[in-house]
């Protein structure tokens, strides 16, 4: 059964410059999941928004491709359903837990700290603005995911120029080929 990739961007969307948008033209089966809001996002509309995508597909061929918040939308989603899915590929979590974060979001937090029915590789970088190594080590451990530190690579977003990021594309194979 051919894998599909649903695609999660974190708060604000991700734009037609940003590793995401190059994932999409670039998979076979790749699907963006929509929101009801990018900018007031709402946790429990999130983690319905993934379900309802998971439940359009064969989950077992699922492996959701998330970056900032849309990760911590996945814990919440495995945490609330605990559905086996082929995988997840987690890109830059935020640390939304540190009081120093200021969105308009609303359940978010606390984050689940439970370990997923599925495999799941969570990257981070070593100067993210928005969650230390530490915190990214932390999840990681917690969700039982494979940690990739890729260096100084800021937000991993298009801002800190991953745009056609092949590196990524790299590590999202391998978790597509693991069983």
């Amino acid at each position: 059964m051919p894998t599909t990739f649903l695609i999660l961007p974190g708060y604000g969307n991700s734009n037609e410059n940003h590793w995401q948008s190059y994932f999409e033209k670039q998979l076979p089966n790749c699907h963006r999941v929509a929101q009801k809001s990018w900018d007031n996002p709402r946790c429990d509309d999130w983690v319905q928004a993934i379900n309802e995508a998971i439940n359009g597909c064969a989950a077992n061929s699922v492996v959701l491709v998330s970056h900032s918040m849309g990760g911590i939308a996945i814990a919440h989603w495995a945490s609330r359903f605990n559905t086996k899915i082929k995988g997840a590929f987690i890109v830059a979590p935020p640390d939304l837990e540190n009081p120093c974060m200021d969105l308009p979001i609303e359940g978010f937090t606390p984050i689940p700290l439970v370990k997923f029915p599925f495999p799941s590789v969570v990257v981070a970088s070593t100067n993210d603005t928005w969650s230390t190594v530490e915190r990214a080590q932390t999840f990681a451990e917690s969700w039982g995911s494979k940690l990739i530190v890729i260096g100084e690579a800021g937000h991993i977003n298009a801002t800190s120029g991953h745009g056609a990021w092949n590196q990524g594309l790299e590590l999202l194979k391998l978790l597509d080929t693991e069983q």
